[in-house]
């Protein structure tokens, strides 16, 4: 478990046994301070890595997701996009707190994330441990923003797992310039086919055309990549997170 400190002079701490060093920051945005969750690689250096939650908070597993990436080589950090209606909110993901995830969802405005992305990259690109490029990576709803930095928030590069309600924001593809990587479930009841080969379409129209990359999972659901949902479907999971690192790895 990560320990939980927002002191900018607190040393980062190992978690557990990982050679992953781990923190909360600061991160000054509209409106406000946001906290976001910072995952140090065992090197010390390497690209940065925006990772954008799902509509359930920065919980165990987008903090795992993090560390994951760190120890892949990125320094990580994941922003509290809820920050303004429930700061580090930790939800389950069915029943009640589902409902309430759906709710705080629904309180992000594009104008919001933005803002919050585009400070966060700031950030991001502003520490030592960071070479100065940064990908936007994320799931569900972090998915959809994913694509919304590449278009918005001039990441040098993005990763949209399951990304929810993109095909209802293809006013952003014309902005894309930047490779741009797609993970979709072939049985997502959120995301129908339809919807995906919009997101094909438009992106094979607009300036990043050759740099969009699709890929369908057989077999899986929406949330595949998440080992704490009934969803969870390891061999896409591995699958996708090759591809992910091999994409990612132009960042070096």
């Amino acid at each position: 478990m990560s320990t939980f400190n927002t002191d900018p002079q607190a040393p980062p701490v190992p978690a557990g046994n990982s050679p992953v060093r781990t923190r909360w920051i600061a991160v000054p945005s509209a409106g406000g301070t946001l906290d976001a969750f910072l995952a140090l690689p065992p090197a010390g250096r390497g690209p940065g890595l925006l990772l954008l939650q799902e509509i359930f908070g920065v919980n165990p597993h987008i903090r795992g997701v993090a560390e994951q990436y760190a120890l892949a080589g990125f320094t990580v950090l994941a922003p509290d996009l809820f920050w303004r209606e429930a700061p580090h909110v930790e939800l389950g993901y069915v029943g009640a707190d589902r409902e309430r995830a759906l709710a705080l969802m629904r309180t992000v405005t594009r104008d919001a994330a933005v803002a919050d992305m585009t400070a966060s990259v700031a950030a991001l690109r502003a520490r030592p441990e960071c070479n100065g490029r940064v990908a936007a990576l994320g799931y569900c709803m972090g998915g959809r923003l994913a694509f919304t930095a590449a278009a918005l928030c001039g990441v040098d590069a993005a990763v949209a797992y399951y990304g929810g309600g993109i095909a209802t924001q293809l006013d952003l593809a014309p902005s894309v310039r930047v490779p741009v990587l797609f993970h979709h479930a072939e049985r997502d009841a959120s995301i129908p086919a339809d919807a995906v080969a919009a997101v094909q379409a438009a992106m094979a129209a607009g300036p990043a055309g050759a740099q969009a990359e699709f890929h369908l999972y057989p077999g899986a659901e929406h949330g595949f990549n998440c080992w704490a949902r009934a969803a969870y479907h390891p061999p896409s999971a591995a699958l996708a997170l090759g591809r992910s690192l091999a994409f990612l790895a132009r960042l070096f």
